[in-house]
């Protein structure tokens, strides 16, 4: 435990020099109730034109476009924001983000949240690699187990932390991909950045299969 908390404090240490923020979302009791307190069913008007990539029901049909419904209402909204400041970069998203008023980016987040999360059906893989990074992490790669953020049924934690399971693999990967690379930078701490430098491509795909088949 205390090798845990050790690990832990390292990831969480800011990254010195780096004086611009990852993100401008500070996660203050009023910004958590606004979120919360958002309009469900203008979240749900709005979300008729993400259908075309995140499904109607917020489950995506395609590879690279990741499923929403059951996703953290607060997490979903730090990325709209993220988007919209330019913290995250996706020319389609930062171009739909900045159309979206901060009302907007909350009212979509919890119609979303309250969408039912996708469930794996198929034959589950033998991935033993994603096994032990989830149950137990890397010691000497100084990465702690996934399951102390994203939880044991990878539901996800906190306000920045989302749910994994049943996340597209394709955009899972390519998602952790783009941390390792420095593509994408709006991890508070750099926490997935540091631990995805640490991870094999192959850690990585089936970190992206193990989550997909878990079941919410």
């Amino acid at each position: 435990m205390k090798q845990l908390f050790a690990l832990w404090g390292l990831l969480l240490l800011p990254i010195l020099g780096n004086a611009e923020p990852a993100s401008n979302i500070a996660w203050t009791p009023e910004q958590l109730r606004f979120v919360k307190n958002a309009d469900l069913e203008k979240g749900k008007q709005l979300a008729g034109a993400c259908a075309g990539c995140h499904g109607e029901k917020g489950i995506s049909q395609v590879a690279n476009f990741p499923s929403l419904a059951g996703q953290l209402a607060t997490y979903t909204y730090k990325q709209l924001r993220d988007y919209a400041d330019g913290k995250r970069n996706n020319a389609l998203m930062n171009s739909i983000a900045t159309g979206l008023s901060e009302q907007d980016s909350a009212n979509l987040a919890v119609w979303f949240a309250s969408l039912t999360a996708p469930e794996y059906k198929g034959k589950k893989q033998n991935l033993d690699k994603a096994v032990v990074l989830v149950e137990k992490g890397n010691g000497k790669k100084i990465i702690p187990p996934c399951f102390t953020c994203h939880g044991s049924d990878g539901m996800g934690e906190r306000q920045d932390i989302p749910a994994l399971a049943g996340q597209q693999p394709d955009y899972f990967a390519n998602t952790f991909k783009a941390y390792k690379s420095g593509e994408r930078h709006n991890d508070v701490y750099s926490r997935m950045r540091l631990i995805a430098e640490q991870l094999s491509d192959v850690e990585i795909e089936q970190l992206a299969q193990y989550y997909y088949q878990l079941k919410r």
